[in-house]
């Protein structure tokens, strides 16, 4: 056995048969590292006396064949030991690598004590904003080369350039971060500490970059400044010409009507077509009229909001030091003072330690303190609800002049743009009328407002969190009184939970009196959003059970069924646009309409016909009023089982959690690999691992109708399940309902309908956002021909693209010929 010598690393990477601790080895490679130099490599193929898995083969490249002619393990035992032995034992996710040759050596008669260093923790801690670590991505992340991914020396060889690349980040940090994070550096796997500890040794004390600044024990980046905003030319191109776009017909008529209706005291509702760059099209004449004050935009999602700032308004603070800012929700932010307090205790749970040190890091490179770019904040959602801010602050804080929030609620005031979504806006000017009043409003997917601003007189909470809440609040609460008050409480939901879960009795009126009797007495934090839930405005309260991949959840729900008028509650402004590519709803309902709003004007601009784009209908589906749920998400899973074959991405959309969830449970059972909402992350990342290529099938529901833009697939097939109608039986579908009777419409023909097409046509809008790409939607949903409302969905459908009816095999053959073609 040799002595340890820390200067030197042996970057392991092994394939094997299988990913369990059965799994024998079928490759190694191994690249020894000194002082930072690559001095030695060794790569084998290794016999493992079994037949490989079609799955290994694909994944690696090997072959039974190869490996037949391979040494055995006790053939290359030795050399490896000899080459490791003595160095710090270096991998992407150590333990498996380790401990399978560890047990491999171990039966040669070597024994393997080598300190064990674990990349991919190293890597969550050092480069926060990642959502994935695998080495794929952190190679694509860092431009690493790595052409022959899952072949052992290639992957040691990137593994050993990763390590180099951590190094370097950790030498970067101030001393004093590095000092905070060793703190924590126990938690970490194995030996992984060694790495931060040696380069902590040999750090000298340095001064603080410029660009970064010590508060409270924390070093944090600097706020960002602007100067002078240069001034826009009147002249549209010449703006465009500036920002390196070029001129779109579409785009320059949209931004002139933006111009023209400055002018007018009514809002404005804009109707033009998805890709012709409306962002720019109503910014750039905004912001070259000097009468134009502060412009607000308000989009539908934060993920819309986060693509914005960091694409058309980063231009425009790039060549015309526009100033803006991004403004959401406060508990989107951290709280320097509470993270500062986490910072106090070692939790015992090593994976809210690693947040810990992680979140050190970020603090050194972020401008916003918005925590939506710590890219696995979800993975363990309790402990960032501990550290969010909460929209107060006080002056007597240690960051009273360095608080993120409070810097974007001060310089939101003065900037130029601000960026918000649709659920913030309208919290916002709820609490505060002067946010938009004497401004400029551009509410962008104007459809989509209308959603929220109906979302936004309902209200919702996890049962099972109140409950947890109470329990835990037992211990601060000494008060006799008040105990048997929160006893009360948890009785009451408990009951409520019970009813729902036995026999689906939805809350009685007696009930709901005694809840509100016992919060009217208490005045406790945990209690603010159950005591808005259940508050007077909200005259209909129900229980709904969500469902996931993994777990069901009771929600308590509550909605006020007074129609909510838009313009009663915005306050007057300077001039307020509505944009989206569909305004008109029906031939008698517009958005405009929906919102409330009696004086207004109405502009719409002609849409491109897509040829780049077919829409098929399936007259060979069953009816999915006359099966089962389970017969009719087979007869999808064949359908997809056959459109793979064409080799095309494949994106299918589901109007339900639920149905999804079972649809994605049987192409696991039929051995399809695919990515699912929900069960496989989160909306955004998984659009992210499906542009990568990580899975040539999706499955969605929720925000990939209207919030996702699949412009970096070159060809798509979408796959819409079913129609997209509202549940009637909800109370927001009921409520409406009686708000068009009164109104002397009639709901389904012109609100329920309209606004499927509407979503329809969102849907369709996904897959061409550019020049140059090819997309086929297929709609399953049989509907469309048997039933007399269809003829009117496919006379809207093809006003935008061709759109053809016909049996699936038909279908497969059109689809594959006009992929081929364009």
């Amino acid at each position: 056995m040799k002595q340890m010598d820390r200067t030197r690393y042996a970057i392991v990477d092994l394939e094997a048969t299988s990913a369990s601790s059965l799994a024998k080895i079928i490759q190694v490679g191994i690249v020894i590292l000194e002082n930072g130099k690559v001095v030695e490599t060794f790569e084998s193929d290794v016999n493992p006396h079994e037949a490989l898995s079609d799955h290994i083969i694909s994944l690696t490249g090997l072959t039974d064949e190869r490996l037949a002619k391979a040494p055995d393990f006790s053939q290359v035992a030795k050399a490896i030991f000899d080459l490791i032995d003595g160095a710090i034992f270096v991998a992407h996710n150590v333990k498996f690598d380790a401990n399978l040759l560890a047990e491999e050596l171990f039966m040669e008669g070597f024994e393997l004590r080598s300190p064990l260093v674990d990349t991919v923790e190293l890597s969550q801690i050092f480069f926060p904003n990642l959502e994935r670590y695998t080495l794929e991505n952190l190679a694509r992340f860092l431009g690493i080369e790595l052409l022959d991914a899952h072949t052992a020396i290639a992957d040691a060889r990137a593994t050993a350039e990763l390590l180099l690349h951590l190094q370097a980040k950790i030498r970067s940090l101030p001393l004093i971060t590095l000092e905070r994070i060793l703190d924590f550096s126990d938690y970490l796997l194995f030996e992984t500490r060694l790495i931060i500890d040696d380069i902590y040794r040999g750090k000298k004390a340095e001064p603080l970059s410029p660009e970064l600044i010590e508060i409270g024990g924390l070093v944090l980046k600097r706020p960002h400044s602007f100067g002078a905003q240069r001034q826009l030319s009147q002249d549209f191109e010449m703006n465009l010409a500036l920002l390196d776009l070029d001129k779109r017909p579409q785009q320059q008529l949209f931004s002139e009507k933006i111009a023209e209706r400055f002018s007018d005291r009514n809002p404005a509702f804009i109707e033009a077509g998805t890709g012709i760059g409306k962002t720019y099209g109503y910014l750039l004449p905004l912001l070259a009229n000097p009468d134009v004050g502060q412009i607000i935009v308000t989009v539908p999602t934060k993920v819309l909001q986060d693509q914005m700032m960091l694409g058309e308004i980063k231009r425009l603070e790039e060549v015309f030091n526009v100033s803006a800012q991004s403004l959401k929700s406060p508990k989107n932010y951290i709280s320097l003072d509470k993270f500062l307090e986490s910072l106090m205790t070692v939790d015992q749970n090593p994976v809210v330690n690693r947040y810990k040190m992680q979140i050190l890091v970020w603090l050194c490179e972020t401008e916003t303190g918005d925590m939506d770019e710590i890219g696995q904040k979800q993975r363990f959602g309790a402990y960032f609800s501990r550290i969010q801010h909460d929209g107060d602050l006080s002056r007597r804080s240690f960051f009273a002049d360095y608080d993120f929030w409070e810097r974007h609620y001060q310089l939101a005031k003065m900037s130029k743009i601000i960026v918000t979504n649709h659920a913030y806006f309208l919290t916002r000017v709820e609490a505060d009328k002067n946010f938009v009043a004497g401004k400029t409003l551009v509410v962008d997917e104007a459809q989509r407002f209308f959603l929220n601003l109906e979302a936004f007189s309902h209200r919702s909470g996890n049962i099972k969190t109140f409950l947890e809440e109470i329990e835990q609040s037992f211990n601060d609460v000494q008060n006799t009184l008040h105990r048997r008050l929160l006893e009360g409480i948890q009785f009451e939901l408990n009951h409520l939970s019970q009813q729902f879960s036995d026999s689906g009795k939805q809350p009685d009126e007696d009930t709901l009196a005694q809840l509100r009797l016992y919060l009217k007495e208490l005045e406790l934090p945990i209690l603010v959003e159950l005591k808005k839930l259940l508050d007077k405005p909200f005259n209909q309260i129900w229980i709904e059970e969500e469902v996931f991949s993994d777990y069901r959840r009771l929600v308590l729900k509550s909605a006020s069924l007074d129609f909510m008028s838009l313009p009663k509650f915005l306050p007057e402004t300077q001039k307020t646009y509505f944009t989206s590519a569909t305004l008109q709803i029906g031939h008698h309902v517009t958005v405009a309409d929906l919102l409330g709003y009696e004086d207004y004007s109405l502009d719409s601009f002609s849409k491109p016909y897509e040829v780049s784009q077919k829409l098929f209908v399936d007259s060979s589906m069953p009816d999915i009023m006359e099966v089962s749920t389970r017969r009719y998400l087979y007869e999808i899973a064949e359908r997809i089982k056959d459109l793979l074959l064409l080799d095309k991405p494949v994106l299918v959309l589901f109007i339900s959690n639920k149905m999804m969830l079972a649809f994605s449970q049987i192409l696991e059972e039929w051995g399809i690999a695919h990515l699912c909402q929900h069960r496989n992350g989160e909306a955004t990342s998984l659009k992210k691992r499906f542009d990568r290529g990580e899975s040539q099938l999706l499955l969605g529901a929720g925000a990939f109708w209207e919030g996702m833009d699949f412009a970096n697939q070159n060809q798509l097939i979408t796959v819409i399940s079913r129609l997209p109608f509202d549940n009637p039986q909800t109370a927001i579908s009921q409520k409406m309902d009686n708000y068009l009777r009164e109104s002397g419409k009639e709901p389904f023909y012109d609100y329920h309908l309209p606004l499927t097409i509407l979503r329809l046509k969102q849907a369709l809008g996904r897959s061409i956002r550019r020049k140059n790409q090819t997309s086929a939607v297929i709609i399953l949903d049989k509907r469309l021909v048997t039933k007399s409302y269809g003829q009117e969905i496919q006379e809207s459908l093809s006003e935008q693209t061709e759109l053809q009816i016909q049996s699936f095999p038909k279908i497969l053959t059109e689809i594959g010929y006009f992929f081929d073609k364009v």
